[in-house]
């Protein structure tokens, strides 16, 4: 088949890996001169993955015969729009894709169906005070169509949002922002399948997150499972099916995310493809079901076998596994601990750089900062801790004066373990 893929990034290394050992012809789309996977693809094309018009012409003209994304929220609305005008397989329709990729929309069907989320309100960029009247702050600045936590504040005052609006606007493609009080919480994600309507809840993740420096919402790691999972769980399967109902979703990835704090459980967003901490990696190792597989499958307009699916109880899981996404400070790479001896850590599993040796690293404004990750499993909590910090203590990213730039979360003043001790 010939299927343009939208983004070659480190997340989408794996999809395009694996269809090209089913000797697909891939088209790559992105807008970077030399994207991380440009010598993997058959042909690149330097188009940007959120010009839904663009990318609708070069795939009509190179006559594709499937369209996908992996691990990024904006392209999920292109590859609807191509796929309904050249009537190809996708999961979502155009309208589908536009209400769970644009906040604008997202937000309306939450209220309409009474799915709990924080208050907020849409502000222009020419907005008056009493327009936020109702909203206690600090609250937080979003483009309502962004990705990657790109312009995303922290605001602590009208002035400060008047400051701040154009730098969050830039990355938008409305003339509104997102205006959300602030709610002190902890973040889960949940990831699952959908198949023909019925859910498959296969992990509800910790996602420990950046949020006192500008830098609010990146994500550091992934832990599964959620410290939340056992005491929460049949709301949070309850709260997903909502949500699944309310947006008239049937079939294909869902990764979504909820704030669990004083008030409750939260919808902070949804997502309807597979995530961004390489859970195309993470899944087969937690449910035993290879996601990208299905994800793949599905493209090809196959039938796969469900019987996993049918089969899999998350309550009975008993794997450990976390994610870590590393950031560095700010300096010149001259050397970094070779990956192959980092993979031979124990426990870890998948370990690469986004990073190679002479970049330059700046400081880190969103998800776009991170340099590297490195998945590792463990027999408990604690074993999980121990692998973890075994990992980081071998890990080096040096600058020319020999420094190490690895960050490590204790430098941004959070606890740097996020277990309890007595939940092995």
């Amino acid at each position: 088949m010939k299927i343009m893929v939208l983004g070659g990034g480190s997340c989408q290394l794996n999809l395009i890996k694996e269809l090209k050992k089913r000797n697909h012809y891939v088209i790559l789309i992105d807008y970077l001169v030399s994207p991380l996977a440009k010598l993997l693809v058959d042909i690149h094309l330097q188009i940007s993955t959120f010009d839904n018009e663009g990318v609708y012409l070069v795939a009509k003209k190179y006559n594709i015969e499937g369209i996908v994304t992996l691990g990024t929220d904006q392209p999920v609305l292109t590859c609807a729009y191509v796929a309904k005008r050249l009537h190809l397989p996708f999961y979502l329709t155009e309208q589908q894709a536009l209400e769970v990729t644009n906040k604008l929309h997202m937000k309306k069907i939450f209220t309409k169906n009474q799915i709990p989320t924080v208050k907020y309100v849409l502000l222009p960029s020419d907005f008056r005070d009493e327009m936020i009247k109702k909203l206690v702050f600090p609250v937080i600045m979003k483009p309502v169509d962004s990705q990657g936590q790109r312009g995303i504040f922290k605001c602590e005052s009208i002035n400060d949002i008047r400051e701040k609006i154009k730098k969050t606007l830039v990355y938008s493609r409305e003339n509104v922002v997102l205006i959300e009080e602030y709610y002190p919480n902890d973040e889960i994600t949940i990831n699952g399948w959908l198949e023909n309507d019925q859910l498959t809840i296969l992990s509800v993740v910790d996602r420990v997150t950046i949020n006192n420096t500008r830098s609010v919402g990146v994500c550091l790691c992934h832990n599964f499972p959620s410290v939340h999972l056992k005491t929460n769980y049949d709301q949070i399967e309850k709260l997903t099916k909502k949500i699944i109902k309310a947006f008239l979703l049937k079939n294909g990835p869902i990764y979504f995310q909820y704030l669990l704090g004083d008030k409750g459980i939260k919808v902070n967003e949804i997502a309807m493809r597979i995530g961004g901490a390489y859970e195309d990696l993470t899944m087969p190792i937690i449910s035993q079901i290879d996601i990208l597989e299905l994800l793949i499958t599905k493209l090809e307009k196959k039938d796969y076998n469900t019987s996993l699916l049918k089969k899999y109880n998350l309550a009975e899981n008993q794997q450990f596994i976390s994610t870590q996404l590393f950031f560095c400070h700010a300096g010149q790479v001259k050397s970094m601990t070779p990956i192959e001896q980092i993979k031979k850590e124990i426990g870890v599993t998948y370990a690469d750089y986004i990073i190679k040796p002479g970049d330059e690293i700046g400081s880190i404004n969103n998800a776009t900062a991170r340099v590297g990750y490195f998945i590792v499993t463990g027999t408990s909590y604690t074993d999980l801790i121990k692998n973890i910090n075994n990992t980081f203590d071998k890990l080096q990213v040096l600058d020319q004066n020999g420094h190490n730039l690895i960050i490590k979360y204790k430098d941004y003043n959070q606890k740097y373990m996020f277990f309890s001790e007595d939940s092995s």
